[in-house]
Protein backbone atom coordinates (compact mmCIF):
# COMPACT_ATOMS: atom_id res chain seq x y z
CA UNK A 1 0.00 0.00 0.00
CA UNK A 2 2.56 2.16 1.01
CA UNK A 3 4.79 1.67 -1.79
CA UNK A 4 1.72 2.28 -4.60
CA UNK A 5 0.99 5.63 -2.52
CA UNK A 6 4.28 7.20 -2.93
CA UNK A 7 4.81 6.10 -6.65
CA UNK A 8 1.21 7.76 -7.35
CA UNK A 9 1.91 10.85 -4.91
CA UNK A 10 1.84 14.03 -6.58
CA UNK A 11 5.12 16.11 -7.05
CA UNK A 12 3.82 18.38 -4.09
CA UNK A 13 3.54 15.75 -1.82
CA UNK A 14 7.04 14.90 -2.10
CA UNK A 15 6.34 12.14 -5.27
CA UNK A 16 8.40 11.75 -8.32
CA UNK A 17 5.41 10.77 -10.51
CA UNK A 18 6.69 12.07 -13.53
CA UNK A 19 10.58 10.17 -13.04
CA UNK A 20 8.70 7.28 -12.37
CA UNK A 21 6.97 7.33 -15.74
CA UNK A 22 10.26 7.71 -17.78
CA UNK A 23 12.21 5.67 -16.17
CA UNK A 24 8.58 3.12 -16.73
CA UNK A 25 9.13 4.10 -20.25
CA UNK A 26 12.69 3.37 -20.97
CA UNK A 27 12.35 0.43 -19.43
CA UNK A 28 9.26 -0.31 -21.77
CA UNK A 29 10.74 0.86 -25.07
CA UNK A 30 13.82 -1.00 -24.20
CA UNK A 31 12.32 -4.27 -23.92
CA UNK A 32 10.36 -4.03 -27.05
CA UNK A 33 13.33 -3.28 -29.36
CA UNK A 34 15.31 -6.02 -27.97
CA UNK A 35 12.29 -8.91 -28.35
CA UNK A 36 11.66 -7.05 -32.06
CA UNK A 37 14.95 -6.95 -33.16
CA UNK A 38 16.03 -10.58 -32.01
CA UNK A 39 12.77 -11.61 -33.84
CA UNK A 40 13.61 -10.63 -36.85
CA UNK A 41 17.40 -11.49 -36.63
CA UNK A 42 15.15 -15.49 -35.82
CA UNK A 43 13.08 -14.87 -38.36
CA UNK A 44 15.65 -13.55 -41.22
CA UNK A 45 18.21 -16.81 -40.17
CA UNK A 46 14.97 -18.75 -39.95
CA UNK A 47 14.05 -17.65 -43.60
CA UNK A 48 16.80 -17.32 -44.96
CA UNK A 49 18.22 -21.20 -44.25
CA UNK A 50 14.50 -22.52 -45.43
CA UNK A 51 15.39 -20.60 -48.87
CA UNK A 52 18.53 -21.40 -48.82
CA UNK A 53 18.53 -25.68 -47.72
CA UNK A 54 15.07 -25.79 -50.09
CA UNK A 55 17.15 -24.52 -52.96
CA UNK A 56 20.25 -26.48 -52.53
CA UNK A 57 21.21 -30.34 -51.02
CA UNK A 58 22.19 -30.77 -47.09
CA UNK A 59 24.77 -33.05 -48.01
CA UNK A 60 26.98 -32.98 -51.06
CA UNK A 61 28.97 -36.03 -52.34
CA UNK A 62 31.34 -35.54 -54.64
CA UNK A 63 34.44 -37.56 -56.00
CA UNK A 64 35.36 -39.87 -58.74
CA UNK A 65 31.80 -41.78 -57.71
CA UNK A 66 30.27 -39.40 -60.14
CA UNK A 67 31.64 -41.16 -63.28
CA UNK A 68 28.74 -43.49 -65.10
CA UNK A 69 27.28 -46.29 -63.97
CA UNK A 70 28.58 -45.46 -60.07
CA UNK A 71 27.28 -42.61 -60.07
CA UNK A 72 23.27 -44.15 -60.21
CA UNK A 73 24.57 -46.95 -57.97
CA UNK A 74 25.75 -44.63 -55.41
CA UNK A 75 22.40 -43.07 -55.98
CA UNK A 76 20.19 -45.99 -55.26
CA UNK A 77 22.62 -46.91 -51.76
CA UNK A 78 22.24 -43.00 -50.71
CA UNK A 79 18.67 -43.17 -50.87
CA UNK A 80 17.70 -46.55 -48.81
CA UNK A 81 20.36 -44.62 -45.80
CA UNK A 82 17.34 -43.59 -43.35
CA UNK A 83 16.43 -40.26 -42.84
CA UNK A 84 17.46 -39.26 -46.88
CA UNK A 85 14.52 -38.18 -48.90
CA UNK A 86 16.17 -37.24 -52.05
CA UNK A 87 19.49 -37.65 -53.85
CA UNK A 88 19.94 -36.22 -56.95
CA UNK A 89 23.23 -35.72 -59.60
CA UNK A 90 23.45 -32.32 -60.29
CA UNK A 91 25.37 -29.98 -62.84
CA UNK A 92 26.02 -26.32 -61.85
CA UNK A 93 28.48 -23.97 -63.92
CA UNK A 94 28.75 -20.44 -65.28
CA UNK A 95 26.98 -19.26 -69.04
CA UNK A 96 26.27 -16.32 -70.36
CA UNK A 97 22.73 -16.06 -70.58
CA UNK A 98 21.94 -13.23 -74.16
CA UNK A 99 18.08 -12.32 -74.34
CA UNK A 100 16.45 -9.26 -76.31
CA UNK A 101 17.50 -6.69 -74.01
CA UNK A 102 20.87 -7.21 -72.32
CA UNK A 103 23.62 -10.18 -71.90
CA UNK A 104 24.46 -11.02 -68.43
CA UNK A 105 25.83 -14.05 -66.93
CA UNK A 106 23.96 -16.70 -64.93
CA UNK A 107 23.82 -20.01 -63.52
CA UNK A 108 22.96 -23.00 -65.17
CA UNK A 109 21.98 -26.19 -63.15
CA UNK A 110 20.91 -29.29 -64.44
CA UNK A 111 18.67 -31.57 -62.88
CA UNK A 112 16.40 -34.83 -64.14
CA UNK A 113 12.78 -33.81 -64.43
CA UNK A 114 11.72 -35.55 -61.27
CA UNK A 115 14.70 -33.97 -59.30
CA UNK A 116 13.07 -30.56 -60.51
CA UNK A 117 9.71 -31.78 -59.34
CA UNK A 118 11.30 -32.86 -55.72
CA UNK A 119 12.88 -29.12 -55.78
CA UNK A 120 9.67 -27.31 -54.06
CA UNK A 121 11.22 -24.03 -53.93
CA UNK A 122 11.31 -24.22 -57.54
CA UNK A 123 8.71 -25.98 -58.79
CA UNK A 124 5.91 -25.00 -56.29
CA UNK A 125 6.75 -21.24 -57.11
CA UNK A 126 6.64 -21.16 -60.85
CA UNK A 127 5.22 -17.58 -61.66
CA UNK A 128 4.54 -17.41 -65.53
CA UNK A 129 4.35 -20.86 -67.99
CA UNK A 130 5.43 -24.12 -66.32
CA UNK A 131 7.67 -27.17 -65.92
CA UNK A 132 5.53 -29.47 -68.61
CA UNK A 133 7.73 -30.90 -71.29
CA UNK A 134 11.28 -29.98 -69.18
CA UNK A 135 13.26 -32.99 -70.18
CA UNK A 136 11.31 -34.15 -72.77
CA UNK A 137 12.75 -35.21 -75.97
CA UNK A 138 16.54 -35.95 -77.17
CA UNK A 139 19.37 -35.06 -74.44
CA UNK A 140 16.18 -33.41 -72.58
CA UNK A 141 15.11 -31.24 -74.99
CA UNK A 142 15.69 -27.57 -75.23
CA UNK A 143 13.62 -26.52 -72.36
CA UNK A 144 14.56 -24.11 -69.31
CA UNK A 145 13.15 -22.97 -66.49
CA UNK A 146 14.66 -19.10 -65.75
CA UNK A 147 14.70 -17.44 -62.62
CA UNK A 148 12.39 -14.61 -62.90
CA UNK A 149 14.07 -11.22 -62.22
CA UNK A 150 16.42 -13.13 -64.75
CA UNK A 151 13.86 -13.43 -67.83
CA UNK A 152 13.17 -9.57 -66.59
CA UNK A 153 16.93 -8.79 -66.74
CA UNK A 154 17.29 -10.02 -70.58
CA UNK A 155 13.84 -9.51 -71.40
CA UNK A 156 11.91 -13.10 -72.24
CA UNK A 157 9.30 -14.62 -70.82
CA UNK A 158 7.58 -18.33 -71.15
CA UNK A 159 7.72 -18.96 -75.29
CA UNK A 160 10.40 -17.31 -76.05
CA UNK A 161 14.14 -18.01 -77.16
CA UNK A 162 17.09 -17.13 -74.86
CA UNK A 163 20.45 -17.68 -76.35
CA UNK A 164 23.07 -19.47 -73.73
CA UNK A 165 26.66 -19.54 -74.16
CA UNK A 166 29.41 -21.91 -72.50
CA UNK A 167 33.08 -21.01 -72.30
CA UNK A 168 33.64 -24.89 -72.13
CA UNK A 169 31.44 -26.45 -74.15
CA UNK A 170 33.23 -27.72 -77.29
CA UNK A 171 36.75 -29.23 -77.69
CA UNK A 172 38.29 -29.07 -80.62
CA UNK A 173 42.25 -29.99 -81.96
CA UNK A 174 43.38 -26.17 -81.20
CA UNK A 175 41.24 -26.49 -77.32
CA UNK A 176 38.04 -25.64 -76.06
CA UNK A 177 35.48 -23.35 -77.61
CA UNK A 178 32.40 -21.63 -76.27
CA UNK A 179 29.56 -23.71 -77.01
CA UNK A 180 26.18 -21.25 -78.49
CA UNK A 181 22.81 -22.80 -78.53
CA UNK A 182 19.13 -20.86 -78.16
CA UNK A 183 16.57 -22.61 -75.67
CA UNK A 184 13.09 -21.63 -75.64
CA UNK A 185 11.97 -20.44 -71.80
CA UNK A 186 9.19 -22.74 -70.67
CA UNK A 187 8.44 -20.96 -67.72
CA UNK A 188 10.11 -18.86 -64.76
CA UNK A 189 10.48 -19.39 -60.86
CA UNK A 190 10.71 -16.64 -57.69
CA UNK A 191 12.13 -18.91 -54.81
CA UNK A 192 12.32 -15.49 -52.89
CA UNK A 193 15.68 -14.74 -52.91
CA UNK A 194 17.32 -12.47 -55.00
CA UNK A 195 20.44 -14.36 -55.71
CA UNK A 196 18.09 -17.29 -57.01
CA UNK A 197 15.82 -15.29 -58.57
CA UNK A 198 18.01 -13.38 -60.93
CA UNK A 199 20.83 -15.68 -61.29
CA UNK A 200 19.95 -19.19 -62.01
CA UNK A 201 18.45 -20.93 -64.93
CA UNK A 202 17.03 -24.93 -64.71
CA UNK A 203 18.40 -27.44 -67.29
CA UNK A 204 17.89 -30.70 -68.05
CA UNK A 205 20.44 -32.71 -66.65
CA UNK A 206 20.88 -34.81 -69.84
CA UNK A 207 21.30 -31.71 -71.73
CA UNK A 208 23.67 -30.07 -69.14
CA UNK A 209 26.26 -32.94 -69.80
CA UNK A 210 25.99 -32.11 -73.46
CA UNK A 211 26.20 -28.57 -73.17
CA UNK A 212 29.04 -28.39 -70.81
CA UNK A 213 31.04 -31.13 -72.17
CA UNK A 214 30.74 -33.50 -69.31
CA UNK A 215 28.54 -36.20 -70.85
CA UNK A 216 28.24 -39.48 -68.53
CA UNK A 217 29.17 -37.63 -65.46
CA UNK A 218 28.28 -34.66 -62.92
CA UNK A 219 29.21 -32.29 -60.64
CA UNK A 220 27.90 -33.25 -57.21
CA UNK A 221 25.15 -35.68 -55.96
CA UNK A 222 22.76 -33.33 -54.04
CA UNK A 223 21.35 -35.06 -50.78
CA UNK A 224 18.45 -33.92 -49.37
CA UNK A 225 17.29 -35.14 -45.86
CA UNK A 226 13.64 -35.00 -43.59
CA UNK A 227 15.80 -32.83 -40.71
CA UNK A 228 18.76 -30.16 -41.74
CA UNK A 229 20.18 -30.33 -38.57
CA UNK A 230 20.80 -33.85 -38.70
CA UNK A 231 22.84 -33.33 -41.93
CA UNK A 232 25.88 -33.89 -39.69
CA UNK A 233 25.04 -36.91 -37.84
CA UNK A 234 23.70 -38.46 -41.59
CA UNK A 235 26.76 -37.49 -43.40
CA UNK A 236 28.97 -40.48 -42.31
CA UNK A 237 26.25 -43.29 -43.18
CA UNK A 238 25.86 -41.42 -46.82
CA UNK A 239 29.89 -41.48 -46.57
CA UNK A 240 29.61 -45.43 -46.46
CA UNK A 241 26.87 -46.06 -48.78
CA UNK A 242 28.36 -43.54 -51.61
CA UNK A 243 31.78 -45.64 -51.94
CA UNK A 244 35.39 -45.07 -50.19
CA UNK A 245 36.12 -42.73 -53.56
CA UNK A 246 33.42 -40.13 -52.33
CA UNK A 247 34.05 -36.89 -50.67
CA UNK A 248 30.85 -36.00 -48.58
CA UNK A 249 30.18 -32.21 -46.85
CA UNK A 250 27.12 -31.19 -45.52
CA UNK A 251 25.61 -27.58 -45.20
CA UNK A 252 27.35 -26.21 -42.38
CA UNK A 253 30.66 -27.16 -43.93
CA UNK A 254 29.72 -25.28 -47.33
CA UNK A 255 28.48 -22.28 -46.08
CA UNK A 256 30.40 -22.12 -42.68
CA UNK A 257 31.89 -18.75 -42.32
CA UNK A 258 28.64 -17.41 -43.72
CA UNK A 259 26.46 -18.69 -41.02
CA UNK A 260 29.11 -18.12 -38.19
CA UNK A 261 28.62 -14.32 -39.37
CA UNK A 262 25.17 -14.27 -39.00
CA UNK A 263 25.68 -16.13 -35.51
CA UNK A 264 28.50 -13.97 -33.91
CA UNK A 265 26.14 -10.64 -35.32
CA UNK A 266 23.21 -11.89 -33.62
CA UNK A 267 25.07 -12.53 -29.87
CA UNK A 268 26.65 -9.21 -30.52
CA UNK A 269 23.59 -7.77 -31.29
CA UNK A 270 21.83 -9.13 -28.19
CA UNK A 271 24.52 -8.12 -25.49
CA UNK A 272 24.34 -4.54 -27.22
CA UNK A 273 20.31 -4.61 -26.50
CA UNK A 274 20.80 -5.61 -23.17
CA UNK A 275 23.51 -3.42 -22.13
CA UNK A 276 20.48 -1.19 -23.22
CA UNK A 277 17.59 -2.58 -21.27
CA UNK A 278 20.06 -2.51 -18.40
CA UNK A 279 21.04 1.37 -18.82
CA UNK A 280 17.11 1.67 -18.78
CA UNK A 281 16.65 0.40 -15.13
CA UNK A 282 19.40 2.27 -14.20
CA UNK A 283 16.50 5.29 -14.18
CA UNK A 284 15.02 3.56 -11.08
CA UNK A 285 18.32 4.09 -9.25
CA UNK A 286 17.88 8.15 -9.77
CA UNK A 287 13.87 7.74 -9.59
CA UNK A 288 14.15 5.78 -6.15
CA UNK A 289 17.02 8.36 -4.62
CA UNK A 290 14.78 11.22 -5.02
CA UNK A 291 11.70 9.60 -3.75
CA UNK A 292 13.94 8.39 -0.38
CA UNK A 293 14.99 12.03 -0.12
CA UNK A 294 11.25 13.19 -0.24
CA UNK A 295 10.26 10.87 1.97
CA UNK A 296 12.57 10.90 4.79
CA UNK A 297 10.45 12.33 7.42
CA UNK A 298 7.80 9.51 6.73
CA UNK A 299 10.29 7.24 7.28
CA UNK A 300 11.64 8.39 10.33
CA UNK A 301 7.76 8.73 11.38
CA UNK A 302 7.58 5.02 10.43
CA UNK A 303 10.67 4.05 12.17
CA UNK A 304 9.89 5.69 15.53
CA UNK A 305 6.39 4.12 15.34
CA UNK A 306 7.95 0.42 15.24
CA UNK A 307 8.42 -0.29 11.80
CA UNK A 308 12.01 -1.64 10.99
CA UNK A 309 14.63 -1.47 8.67
CA UNK A 310 13.30 -4.63 6.66
CA UNK A 311 10.06 -3.10 6.08
CA UNK A 312 11.31 0.20 5.02
CA UNK A 313 13.88 -1.89 2.67
CA UNK A 314 10.68 -4.10 1.46
CA UNK A 315 8.52 -0.71 0.82
CA UNK A 316 10.99 0.97 -1.28
CA UNK A 317 12.06 -2.56 -3.21
CA UNK A 318 8.78 -3.20 -4.24
CA UNK A 319 8.46 0.92 -5.69
CA UNK A 320 11.46 0.37 -7.31
CA UNK A 321 10.51 -3.56 -8.60
CA UNK A 322 6.72 -2.37 -9.57
CA UNK A 323 8.71 0.34 -12.02
CA UNK A 324 10.78 -2.78 -13.76
CA UNK A 325 7.94 -4.61 -13.94
CA UNK A 326 5.10 -3.30 -15.39
CA UNK A 327 7.77 -1.21 -17.63
CA UNK A 328 8.91 -4.94 -19.06
CA UNK A 329 5.72 -6.42 -19.21
CA UNK A 330 4.60 -3.20 -20.84
CA UNK A 331 7.85 -4.23 -23.29
CA UNK A 332 6.89 -7.72 -23.36
CA UNK A 333 3.11 -6.89 -24.97
CA UNK A 334 4.89 -4.09 -27.30
CA UNK A 335 7.21 -6.00 -28.65
CA UNK A 336 5.64 -9.23 -29.24
CA UNK A 337 2.75 -7.22 -31.00
CA UNK A 338 4.61 -5.52 -33.24
CA UNK A 339 6.90 -8.77 -33.99
CA UNK A 340 3.68 -10.82 -34.79
CA UNK A 341 2.48 -8.06 -37.05
CA UNK A 342 5.37 -6.99 -38.39
CA UNK A 343 4.14 -7.34 -42.12
CA UNK A 344 1.15 -5.36 -42.13
CA UNK A 345 3.46 -2.74 -40.14
CA UNK A 346 6.09 -2.55 -42.61
CA UNK A 347 3.41 -2.42 -45.80
CA UNK A 348 2.37 0.67 -43.59
CA UNK A 349 5.26 2.38 -43.32
CA UNK A 350 5.88 1.56 -46.79
CA UNK A 351 2.32 2.97 -48.20
CA UNK A 352 3.15 6.46 -45.96
CA UNK A 353 6.68 6.62 -47.04
CA UNK A 354 6.54 5.80 -50.77
CA UNK A 355 10.08 3.88 -49.84
CA UNK A 356 10.99 0.06 -49.57
CA UNK A 357 12.30 -0.36 -45.99
CA UNK A 358 13.49 -3.99 -46.63
CA UNK A 359 14.92 -3.99 -50.05
CA UNK A 360 15.30 -7.33 -51.64
CA UNK A 361 18.44 -6.23 -53.38
CA UNK A 362 20.37 -5.94 -50.22
CA UNK A 363 18.66 -7.75 -47.68
CA UNK A 364 17.96 -11.31 -50.12
CA UNK A 365 14.35 -11.63 -48.74
CA UNK A 366 11.81 -9.69 -50.49
CA UNK A 367 9.52 -9.38 -47.02
CA UNK A 368 11.07 -8.63 -43.48
CA UNK A 369 10.78 -11.67 -41.02
CA UNK A 370 10.27 -12.31 -38.03
CA UNK A 371 9.94 -15.39 -35.80
CA UNK A 372 9.35 -14.86 -31.92
CA UNK A 373 11.18 -17.29 -29.93
CA UNK A 374 9.17 -17.44 -26.91
CA UNK A 375 12.14 -19.00 -24.92
CA UNK A 376 14.34 -16.05 -25.37
CA UNK A 377 11.86 -13.95 -24.90
CA UNK A 378 11.58 -15.54 -21.79
CA UNK A 379 15.11 -14.65 -20.84
CA UNK A 380 14.60 -11.29 -22.26
CA UNK A 381 12.42 -10.92 -19.32
CA UNK A 382 14.02 -12.16 -16.99
CA UNK A 383 16.89 -10.34 -17.34
CA UNK A 384 14.59 -6.97 -17.42
CA UNK A 385 13.62 -8.19 -13.75
CA UNK A 386 16.69 -9.19 -12.60
CA UNK A 387 18.62 -6.34 -13.67
CA UNK A 388 15.56 -3.86 -12.17
CA UNK A 389 15.54 -5.93 -8.82
CA UNK A 390 18.89 -5.18 -8.73
CA UNK A 391 18.93 -1.69 -9.38
CA UNK A 392 16.05 -0.86 -6.81
CA UNK A 393 18.82 -2.12 -3.50
CA UNK A 394 21.09 0.52 -3.31
CA UNK A 395 18.22 3.16 -2.83
CA UNK A 396 16.18 0.66 -0.84
CA UNK A 397 18.93 -0.62 1.28
CA UNK A 398 20.13 3.56 1.97
CA UNK A 399 16.32 4.01 3.17
CA UNK A 400 16.10 1.34 5.78
CA UNK A 401 19.62 2.51 6.64
CA UNK A 402 18.09 6.33 7.72
CA UNK A 403 18.64 7.14 11.22
CA UNK A 404 15.11 8.67 12.46
CA UNK A 405 17.28 11.13 14.99
CA UNK A 406 18.69 12.66 12.15
CA UNK A 407 15.76 12.92 9.75
CA UNK A 408 13.41 14.44 12.61
CA UNK A 409 16.40 16.96 14.17
CA UNK A 410 15.26 20.41 12.35
CA UNK A 411 11.19 19.13 11.84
Amino acid sequence: MLAGRYLRAKRSQGGVALISIISFAAIMVAVAVLIIVMSVMNGFRAELLGKILGFNGHIFVTGAVLDGPQRDLAVARILKVPGVVQAAPVIEAQAIAMGPNQVTGAIVRGLSPRDLAATRVVAGNITRGSTKGFGEGDYGGDLVILGDRLAEQVGVKPGDTVTLISPSGGATAFGGTPLQKPYTVGGTFTAGMSQYDQAYIFMPLAQAQLFFGREGTADAIEVRVGDPDQALKLKAAVARAAGPTALVTDWTQRDASYWGALKVERDVMRLILMLIVAIAALNIISSLTMLVKNKGRDIAILRTIGAGQGAILRIFFMAGAAIGGLGTLAGLALGALVSVYIGPIQSLVEWATGQAVFSSDVYFLSRLPAKVDWLEVAVIVGFSLAVSMVCTLPPAWRASRLDPVEALRYE
